[in-house]
């Protein structure tokens, strides 16, 4: 749905109701100069991890939803990013539960979080997203 997402090679490899799983492939292009993961590719990740939770969990309005945009964000970087990074994304189940339940045209805020792993399991980064959502009343 994203051009740039399919632009720069990062993919939704799981998707269900509940998360979302995003992949950076071991690619040199994702790179920095120290030879680790670029910060903006591990970042892009973590958003797509979690837009994608929010698809997931929202499947039953998708066609309803206005817009989905990023307000703010909070990234730590634990350790060094190395070889091909998977990034799980959840959006706050409460307030998706409320906005499925009421059906109306409404404007909200939605909370995510996404870890960042490597392939030997470590966890390398945490984001904390802050987004804001419309979605309208069903046709």
């Amino acid at each position: 749905m994203v051009p740039f997402n399919n632009h720069v090679g990062v993919r939704i490899t799981q998707l269900t109701a509940h998360d979302a799983v995003a992949e950076v492939a071991d690619r040199p292009e994702f790179l920095n100069h120290l030879g680790t993961v670029h910060a903006g590719a591990l970042f892009l990740a973590a958003e797509v991890a979690c837009a994608g939770a929010f698809s997931g969990a929202l499947a039953a309005r998708l066609g309803d939803v206005r817009f989905f945009a990023l307000r703010s964000s909070r990234a730590a970087y634990l350790k060094p990013a190395r070889g091909r990074i998977r990034a799980t994304g959840t959006v706050d189940g409460p307030t998706i539960a409320g906005v499925l339940t009421r059906g109306s045209e409404e404007r909200f805020d939605l909370t995510g979080v996404a870890r960042l792993y490597d392939d030997s399991g470590l966890l390398v980064v945490k984001v904390d997203l802050e987004y804001v959502c419309m979605i309208g009343a069903p046709a």
